[in-house]
Formats: C-alpha cells, structure tokens, sequence
C-alpha cells in the first residue's frame, strides 16, 4: 500500500492512470475514505492521472490530534502531497470537507491548481455548528456506532437511502461509518469550526465548479451558488435525487459534468 509522508504525518494515497497525463486529484469527504471516488477512478483513469488520498486521521493515513486536523492543516497536506508527487498542475476535486481543501487551494495555492471542483460544499463557516456540535461530542466520546443512521442521513439524500439499486453502496458506507471511533469527533470538530474563505476566493480565476445535490440535508444549493458567485470564473450545477455525496450518488452524471468542465476549459485555453 503507497504511503507517502506530508508535515510528518503518512498520508495513503492511490495512484492510477499513465503518469504523464493530465491529473486528477480527488479529496473525501468527513466519514469516508477515498474508496468514495471509486466511479470516478474507474472513468478517467484511462485519460488521466488519476490520484486520491485519505486525509490525516481518516482512512488509512496516519492518525493525529485535534489540534492539527484543521482545514488549513489538511489543505497544507494537500499541497505537499501534490508537491512530493511531482505534480505540477492538477485538477482538484473535492466532495464536502475535500472542497473545503479544494478552496483554500484555490485562493491560496493557485500554482498548483488548474481548476478547482467542489461537490456538496461550501465557502463559508458553519452555518449549522449549534445543530451538529451534540452529534461531534457524541463522536468524540463514543464513536460513531450509535449514530450511524443520523451519519446516513446527513451524508445521503432521500433517493439514495430508498433506491435498491443503490443498496450495495448504501451498505457498503453504512458498515464503514458504523466502524469509526472516537478520534472522528475530532476531525467533526475542525469540520465545523472552520472558518470562511469566501472572502479570499474573490482574486480566484481559476476554473471553478461547484455541484449541488438537490437533496442534501447538510448543505443547500445557495452555498453551492455563492462559491460560483464569488469567484471569477464560477459555475454551480445542481443534481436532482442527490444528497450530500453527489460523487456516489450520482457517478455517472458527475462524471459528464466533469468531462465538461474539462473539455470547456480546453476550449477556452485555461
């Protein structure tokens, strides 16, 4: 298994696709692992490089405290991943706290972004910190087994946690999120006392696109459009019968949503 060590902290990683094509480099969301881009792995890797990792204190990368599982902690990660791999210019996907990274990226390391994708996200603080802060203190002292429904409930919308073809994948998550223990609360914490970056993204002109599931409980379409809105170059896309982890719930409309952002942004030379 690949490992690579990034601010003294082993992050995995996963690297697909022939090394000397355009890369891709996709970042989870809180609860998953990078296992939640395995469509979209499966899709592009033929074309390009395709790259995902697990964050500090998730997955399978090393574990660390509270203090240093920040979003500016994570989006330093990241950057120093992409610089270890050698990689000059990337696509930077992320899915809710991975578009949390993809932002700060943006705003902050635009040399190392071609274009900045952010699904299920938002620019700005925590709107909903007094709803979630029960269920992060219930994480950090309990882990997340006795409140895994709730975890479903956020992070999938109605469609998905109905439709039986979905159920596999449903399962699949359900049994992983049933695992985490306690250190999750942590990085639920940083998650929401995270501060904005909307202000910062004003001077972006990168490429950015932010998608929005119809359904989702955590987040709402607004937050999406006010990304778009706020940076020079902005696009929201909006996805019916999906909730808050569109790349899962909907691979196949990410994925030409994806396709096209590329294919504009060859068109317009960027």
């Amino acid at each position: 298994m690949p490992f690579i060590d990034v601010n003294e902290t082993p992050l995995y990683y996963e690297d697909y696709g022939p090394k000397d094509a355009p890369v891709l480099v996709f970042s989870h969301s809180l609860f998953f692992s990078s296992y939640m881009f395995h469509h979209q792995v499966e899709h592009f890797s033929k074309d390009y490089r395709v790259i995902c990792y697990d964050h500090r204190g998730q997955g399978r990368s090393g574990k660390s405290y509270l203090e240093n599982l920040s979003m500016d902690t994570l989006t330093d990660d990241a950057a120093a991943l992409i610089e270890a791999l050698g990689i000059s210019k990337c696509h930077f996907i992320g899915n809710s706290m991975g578009g949390f990274i993809a932002l700060r990226l943006a705003a902050r390391r635009s040399d190392l972004l071609s274009s900045c994708v952010v699904l299920g996200s938002s620019g700005e603080a925590e709107y909903k910190q007094a709803e979630f802060q029960p269920l992060v203190s219930q994480l950090q002292n309990h882990g997340a087994e006795g409140v895994v429904d709730t975890l479903m409930y956020i992070m999938f919308g109605d469609a998905s946690l109905e439709a039986v073809e979905f159920e596999k994948e449903r399962n699949y998550w359900r049994t992983y999120m049933k695992k985490l223990e306690t250190d999750i609360g942590d990085a639920a914490h940083q998650v929401i006392h995270r501060t904005s970056i909307l202000e910062e993204l004003s001077g972006v002109k990168m490429p950015v696109l932010a998608v929005a599931g119809e359904q989702d409980h955590a987040y709402t379409i607004q937050l999406s459009e006010n990304i778009a809105k706020a940076v020079e170059n902005g696009r929201c896309e909006v996805l019916g019968r999906a909730g808050h982890s569109v790349a899962l719930e909907k691979p196949n409309e990410v994925n030409k949503l994806l396709e096209r952002h590329f294919a504009r942004m060859k068109a317009h030379k960027w």
